[in-house]
């Protein structure tokens, strides 16, 4: 391993290790004295904590965690195999020291809510989540859990990953009413979850939104080096014509993620201050750099055309415009 990968290895797990304290601290400080259900194996933990007690003595959820992440796992590894890396039993292991840690030494009423406002508690304890989360799956990382349950599902029966885990978490935040017997935890419980998946789509959308910038400038030259060699950006040339002053020039297509436009804007200015810039959101851009094309061509997409009839017209393809 190169020095290089060993600093992208150790940003990763210091990632992952501030995305868990975030989550542990929704759940131990938020949720848990709010009474408000989650999903996943915290919530199955919350329902053994106050099923045995409570704040009087109950098992706390690090433990509850720990144990039945660690059966899963080792259902996991006989039945599907060792498709588990590093990073997800590490974050495992840390989640469970953090919610052990956290729930003995943060008081319950450490941000006022407790059950005064079950609601706020709700969004804000599903906001953070779901922060934590995606700061987990973004540095490559996994809280296991009911993913286990879905992967092993998925290896005997034709269901998808994501319908098994929201069953799953359908049925754990229903068995709340019969800890609480109280319909209102199962229902902020539902809003907990719709919240936790809103800000995890959030997170993880937010980095990839990408942008195509059209860039007018004379100093195309010099700029388009600079975006290959500090972005990493392939730059396209197109040929243009003003229509008003019938000069011709040169446009840049950039296309970029959202926090790159910044730089790029930078560099422009700094070339050219004069020049004109276009940015524009792109909705979906696949290829070398962004996302791959999951849609798979045809190996002969001209087999099933149909013949002109006789005496039609064909109509000849174009070149299109060169680029370079």
């Amino acid at each position: 391993m190169t020095k290089k990968q060993l600093y992208g290895e150790i940003k990763n797990y210091i990632g992952i290790s501030l995305g868990l304290v975030f989550y542990s601290f929704a759940w131990t400080a938020i949720l848990t004295p709010a009474k408000v259900m989650g999903n996943g194996i915290p919530g199955v933990g919350m329902l053994i904590y106050y099923a045995t007690g409570g704040e009087s003595g109950g098992i706390p959820m690090g433990y509850s965690y720990m144990a039945i992440n660690a059966v899963l796992l080792l259902l996991g590894f006989i039945i599907i195999g060792p498709r588990f890396g590093a990073k997800t039993i590490y974050a495992m292991a840390f989640n469970s020291l953090m919610l052990i840690i956290m729930q003995k030494y943060i008081p319950n009423d450490v941000l006022g809510l407790a059950e005064s406002d079950k609601f706020l508690s709700a969004v804000l304890g599903g906001a953070l989540c779901g922060l934590g989360i995606g700061i987990c799956f973004s540095q490559g990382g996994s809280t296991g859990g009911t993913d286990i349950i879905a992967m092993i599902v998925n290896k005997y029966r034709n269901v998808s990953l994501g319908k098994v885990i929201m069953l799953c978490d359908i049925i754990i935040v229903g068995c709340s009413y019969f800890v609480f017997k109280d319909i209102s935890t199962v229902i902020y419980g539902y809003v907990t979850v719709g919240v936790v998946g809103y800000t995890i789509d959030a997170y993880m959308q937010g980095g990839r939104q990408s942008c195509q910038l059209m860039i007018i400038s004379k100093q195309y030259a010099p700029i388009s080096d600079r975006i290959v060699v500090e972005l990493h950006r392939g730059v396209t040339v197109l040929e243009a014509e003003g229509w008003y002053t019938k000069n011709r020039q040169r446009v840049l297509m950039v296309c970029c993620r959202r926090n790159e436009v910044t730089t790029i804007c930078r560099i422009v200015k700094e070339a050219d201050p004069g020049a004109f810039i276009s940015n524009a959101p792109a909705s979906g851009i696949y290829g070398e750099g962004f996302e791959n094309l999951k849609s798979v061509a045809k190996a002969n997409p001209g087999k099933n055309k149909k013949k002109p009839a006789a005496g039609t017209a064909v109509p000849q393809e174009t070149d299109p415009v060169r680029t370079t």
